[in-house]
């Protein structure tokens, strides 16, 4: 049985599905790379892990399911789902972490609900906020890219740390975390989020070290990397335009009215756009096709909203980061979203009142 990726009649892009997964993975390489470059090798780590768990999970459930196991485990949704999730982790987490949110997310998110094209959340971001609700310590410990470390990483000391908390000479996460000035470091998001909460402005919070020069060191390259893949995908079909194009552009006009009235409290549409996983859910999440909206009205109408939820959550919500809890709550949305923008069958008139128009 193949699987298709469409939905007659409104959209006629029908790849194969393990073609189309294939070519997002392939898309995410860019914003992996990046990654790799400034944050090290523990992303790397806890993707392979999380595919490995994804991949077991999987076999496990369409096992007792006495479904077509080669097919279906070979066909990439779930090897993207915990590429997906990886990416999402800090990198220095426990190695439980990447297994028990991969396990999640196939077990529970995806397979209890009947498989691909059934599930009504999508896997990688319900497991990543299972995991944030349910460890917030662990995965709140987020790692300051390599060259702001006091201390050298190497990939077996990246290993040492995920699966013993300590490098190869005993350094702890809390002394990785330390800058060589001896103060502990966060992501911009939160750097910027706990800076306003002190009474610091934005002008002030953007000298901190970990942003750098432009956005945020390492972050903004990660973005420009998923941004490049984003538009790849764009660029072969594989992804329709308008839903990244109205998160960006509404998340665009709320950051723009917010700075423009407070610049002092609010941060620029660049810093927006370059921090946290946003590139990575304009144009890898929220264009899931199964759990977000299928008109195009309906994803103008989605990608608006996911928009203004982040930008409220990362304003006044109690974590820095809001993309997968935007991501959740649209896709609860999709559905009543879908009600009021499909669009009409071809040929069918709106109702009319037979009696007004006999009047008329």
């Amino acid at each position: 049985m193949a699987f298709w990726i469409a939905s007659s009649p409104h959209n006629h892009i029908q790849n194969k599905t393990s073609a189309l997964m294939r070519l997002v993975i392939y898309a995410t390489l860019p914003g992996i790379f990046a990654q790799w470059y400034f944050f090290g090798w523990g992303n790397l780590v806890h993707i392979s892990l999380a595919i490995i768990s994804a991949l077991v999970a999987e076999f496990f459930i369409l096992s007792l399911r006495e479904k077509k196991i080669p097919e279906q485990i070979f066909d990439g949704s779930a090897i993207l789902t915990a590429i997906l999730l990886g990416i999402s982790l800090p990198a220095l987490a426990p190695w439980w972490i990447s297994i028990l949110g991969a396990a999640f997310a196939i077990i529970i998110v995806k397979q209890l609900y009947g498989g691909l094209g059934h599930n009504p959340f999508n896997p990688a971001m319900a497991g990543y906020v299972m995991l944030l609700i349910s460890f917030p310590v662990q995965m709140t410990s987020w790692q300051p890219p390599l060259q702001l470390l006091a201390i050298d990483l190497t990939f077996f000391d990246t290993l040492s740390v995920i699966f013993t908390s300590f490098t190869t000479d005993g350094y702890s996460m809390e002394q990785i975390k330390t800058h060589i000035d001896g103060y502990t470091m966060a992501t911009p998001l939160d750097t910027v989020k706990t800076n306003l909460t002190l009474g610091l402005t934005i002008a002030e919070s953007m000298d901190s070290t970990v942003i750098g020069e432009n956005f945020g060191i390492g972050w903004e390259w990660i973005n420009a990397g998923f941004l490049a893949g984003g538009l790849f995908l764009i660029f072969k079909k594989a992804i329709d335009w308008v839903t990244p194009f109205s998160f960006l552009f509404s998340l665009f006009v709320f950051s723009f009215i917010a700075f423009t009235f407070s610049p002092d409290s609010n941060a620029s549409t660049m810093f927006h756009w370059f921090n946290g996983a946003c590139m990575l859910g304009a144009f890898f999440i929220l264009t899931d096709p199964v759990s977000g909206a299928t008109s195009t009205k309906g994803r103008m109408i989605f990608g608006a909203l996911a928009a203004l939820l982040v930008f409220l959550i990362r304003k006044y919500g109690g974590y820095p980061e809001a993309m997968a809890f935007a991501v959740l709550l649209c896709n609860m949305s999709a559905p009543l979203i879908d009600q009021y923008t499909r669009p009409r069958t071809y040929g069918h008139k709106k109702e009319q009142n037979a009696e007004d128009n006999t009047n008329a």
